[in-house]
């Protein structure tokens, strides 16, 4: 048996039958330095209680699943040094060497499952990266979302991806890709990114009725709701353009490769856009706690 630890917060939520979201830690350990890693976890957490849900970030601690973290451990996990980025292929083996693990969107959902959570907000999911016909870099999260039946509330995928290619692999793999309040799939820093969304849907219980209806209708797998960043803090997606070019060459010249890839691209981003890539990345991820808890609190009605 997997010993899952509760923090008090979610497990009187459970108890009592109240929505839970569940939250990864990648980003708390790999998206930003201590300690706008910590303030920013508990500004998304913040968010999802605003939204009429109970957050529970997800990690991997002393051997334990650790399903809602309290505030210290939150703070520890900020500072520290030497944790394993968790994906379906290392959570098992972080659990079974005592290490500290974060998880990415693919072992989040696989928590979640674990935990009877059916929601997840985070900011973007994995895909198919750009060469992937050469290097076969494709996400373990499209799969993960094929297989697991939790609704992810992301910003889309991460615009440094191939976002044609890995449409065309969710759509391959029958996972439904839903567009929230647009007919064009949002592309993590920008609202618009050239594509058609497969599905569009306007409100927390439409999303929550299809959720609902696949598991009636014993379908595998989860649902993607893409959330476009708010207006205000979004960055065009041709102003973005030339510095995820830049980025990829950089990573391509320095033979940066698989689990690196994308902390490499980001940071180079950031860096490139002045900050803003990492002020916008906030914004959608907030916003993304804020519709979760929405339609968590749908799902939670009798």
């Amino acid at each position: 048996m997997i010993d899952i630890h509760y923090c008090d917060e979610v497990a009187e939520a459970r108890a009592k039958g109240a929505p839970v979201v569940a939250l990864e830690s990648t980003i708390i350990t790999h998206g930003m330095p201590f300690p706008q890693n910590v303030e920013t976890a508990r500004r998304v957490e913040q968010a999802v209680r605003a939204g009429g849900a109970t957050p529970a970030t997800i990690a991997v601690i002393a051997e334990r699943l650790h399903v809602g973290l309290s505030d210290p451990q939150l703070l520890a996990l900020g500072q520290a040094q030497g944790v394993m980025k968790l994906s379906r292929a290392d959570i098992a083996a972080c659990l079974a060497l005592g290490k500290t693990g974060a998880t990415t969107v693919a072992a989040t959902m696989i928590a979640a499952r674990l935990a009877g959570i059916e929601v997840f907000a985070t900011g973007g999911i994995g895909g198919v990266h750009r060469g992937a016909e050469t290097s076969f870099d494709i996400s373990a999260d499209l799969h993960e979302l094929a297989q697991t039946p939790v609704t992810v509330i992301a910003a889309g995928a991460k615009a440094i991806l191939d976002l044609p290619k890995t449409l065309e692999v969710l759509e391959t793999l029958g996972v439904p890709v839903i567009a929230v309040g647009q007919d064009e799939l949002p592309a993590f820093w920008s609202r618009q990114s050239g594509l058609k969304a497969p599905l569009r849907m306007d409100s927390p219980a439409e999303i929550a009725a299809a959720h609902r209806i696949r598991a009636a209708l014993g379908l595998p797998g989860g649902q993607l709701v893409a959330c476009p960043i708010p207006a205000e803090a979004e960055i065009p997606a041709d102003v973005l353009a030339p510095h995820i070019a830049k980025a990829l060459a950089e990573a391509d010249a320095q033979g940066i490769a698989a689990k690196a890839v994308t902390p490499f691209l980001l940071q180079r981003i950031f860096e490139l856009t002045n900050g803003a890539s990492l002020e916008a990345n906030i914004a959608l991820v907030l916003n993304n706690a804020r519709i979760g808890a929405q339609i968590a609190a749908e799902l939670a009605k009798p």
